[in-house]
């Protein structure tokens, strides 16, 4: 519905006897259409200042539809889809207990996020790995390509990037383990490090001449993933202005 500002979403539930009735629509979900149960976050219209509140709703109710979307040029491997909700009635049993407001499914955005700064530390060693070893293999002008300095400077330049973001998800990591973690450093984390990655990969790319565009070699398949994970969970646009505000307590979202 609103994508970067998941406080105005429009999907609601009313009180409907002993459950809710819900209603409204959800896109580029992860598994709807072959998931047996959704967790949906909506405005209770029922409670005082609509709060947002979590239901688990199963994707067999009357009402629900799940169309997938095809055609996707970046984690075709991951089936995505839509939520469509239409007057679905759900038990009150179905209700999150102890959620109520934007903290519930931001507390889970930034679990997830967590996550990813860790995921694309690993997608950026994959395609430098690659690189390398194409270096070292192939061979122009009677020798290994690493032997040229332009070759070297790609590796170390690379090498460099990838053990900084390691360190930044150590870091957080090491906060995260001592109760000091805030949101804002999972922000300056999955910002950074899918960032780098994308570069990453580019550059690895880049290495593999002609080769790299073919299936044989993974960096494109990490550009074209990374691409998504760079909007997905909080694009790279927003993670920012997160950062912005905290540094200078400045909200510059509108």
């Amino acid at each position: 519905e609103h994508g970067s500002n998941p406080s105005a979403m429009e999907t609601y539930a009313e009180r409907d006897g002993d459950g809710y009735v819900l209603n409204g629509s959800k896109t580029w979900i992860t598994n709807s259409p072959i998931a047996d149960i959704a967790v949906v976050w909506a405005r209770d219209r029922s409670a005082a200042d609509d709060p947002v509140r979590g239901f688990l709703v199963e994707t067999d109710r009357d009402g629900v539809s799940t169309n997938k979307i095809d055609e996707k040029l970046s984690l075709r491997a991951s089936i995505t889809g839509e939520i469509g909700l239409n007057d679905v009635w759900i038990p009150e049993t179905n209700v999150l207990p102890g959620v109520s407001g934007m903290k519930g499914p931001l507390s889970c955005l930034t679990q997830a996020r967590y996550g990813i700064a860790w995921g694309a530390v690993g997608a950026a060693r994959d395609a430098f790995e690659e690189a390398r070893q194409y270096a070292t293999d192939r061979e122009q002008f009677g020798g290994p390509i690493g032997q040229f300095q332009l070759q070297q400077r790609k590796l170390a330049e690379m090498a460099t990037q990838i053990t900084l973001g390691q360190l930044l998800v150590y870091r957080v990591a090491d906060l995260k383990e001592r109760g000091d973690l805030r949101p804002q450093h999972i922000s300056m984390a999955k910002r950074n490090n899918v960032s780098m990655a994308r570069d990453q990969a580019r550059v690895a790319r880049e290495m593999l001449g002609g080769n790299g565009i073919t299936t044989d070699y993974s960096p494109m398949r990490h550009m074209a993933n990374l691409e998504t994970v760079y909007t997905y969970e909080g694009t790279h646009d927003i993670h920012t202005l997160i950062l912005g505000e905290d540094l200078t307590g400045i909200p510059a979202y509108r």
